[in-house]
């Protein structure tokens, strides 16, 4: 079964009826909520949010299974480096420091860098779910027609249209012209050593970019035949009113961001929590 990564899939729930606009919306307040906030009580909140929000959208696991290793591959190297290249910046952060053990060299184990580096893989973590939200639930052409609406130049929108549905396309087109090559006897097995099977992909990739040059050359072609471009505006199949629901969850959204701004100026007196002082 070919994979549905990034492919947009229709269905009926509150997360999908919701306009693009809103989702965009949405997902800027509370990715800049956690993005600019170091407090790891509220990272949690808004991550436990982003994994509520994950299940109303009933996003099936096969969609986000590869998105999901790889993520998790990203997160274990980020804490990994982050000690290896910075391991007293929590103290340095905190001003004060709790040793737990001692590896070896300027490589000590502080409760005050554990703190930083768990809060800091936190902050990516609630941040994943909410991309994959607004990937997958979004239609490109209806998500264009709202941005427009608001005032985006209608070109630009088309083009972000574009950018997102190409994504389900391009996996298409590598796994076909990966069956093609395997069916000649090109070998992506574990058999094979690794820099064979790098070598391998290699192969892949290269009519993987001409067929997408081709795919460009295409729908350029198809929309100068259409003017595409040529008035000052455009309508808009697709489009979607905002109806009282888009209302209430931009307005959730933004409560979020502010509960940020209100936890970092009033609350903490700084972007970090500091349970040292």
């Amino acid at each position: 079964m070919k994979s549905k990564l990034f492919d947009y899939i229709d269905r009926d729930n509150f997360i999908y009826n919701l306009s693009g606009l809103t989702k965009l919306v949405c997902f800027i307040c509370m990715t800049f909520s956690v993005m600019f906030s170091y407090d790891i009580r509220y990272i949690l909140f808004v991550m436990v949010l982003s994994v509520i929000f994950f299940r109303m959208s009933e996003i099936s696991f096969k969609q986000i299974k590869l998105m999901t290793i790889y993520v998790i591959i990203f997160l274990a190297m980020n804490f990994i480096l982050t000690f290896i290249f910075s391991p007293q910046y929590g103290v340095e952060i905190y001003g004060t420091k709790h040793e737990m053990f001692h590896i070896a060299g300027r490589y000590v184990v502080t409760q005050e860098q554990l703190l930083y580096q768990v809060t800091k893989v936190t902050k990516y973590a609630s941040v994943v779910p909410l991309g994959m939200i607004f990937l997958l639930t979004t239609n490109p052409s209806e998500f264009a027609a709202s941005i427009n609406r608001v005032g985006c130049n209608y070109k630009a929108a088309y083009a972000l249209s574009l950018t997102l549905r190409y994504f389900p396309d391009m996996i298409r087109d590598y796994q076909d012209i990966a069956l093609a090559q395997q069916s000649r006897g090109l070998d992506l097995s574990r058999k094979e050593k690794l820099g064979t099977r790098v070598k391998n992909v290699m192969n892949i990739c290269v009519p993987l970019i001409f067929s997408t040059l081709d795919r460009i050359e295409l729908i350029s072609n198809a929309m100068d035949l259409r003017g595409f471009g040529k008035k000052k505006k455009r309508t808009w199949y697709v489009a979607k009113p905002l109806y009282k629901q888009d209302w209430m969850a931009m307005g959730f959204a933004l409560c979020v961001f502010l509960g940020s701004l209100f936890m970092t100026f009033f609350v903490n007196q700084s972007r970090f929590f500091n349970p040292f002082v």
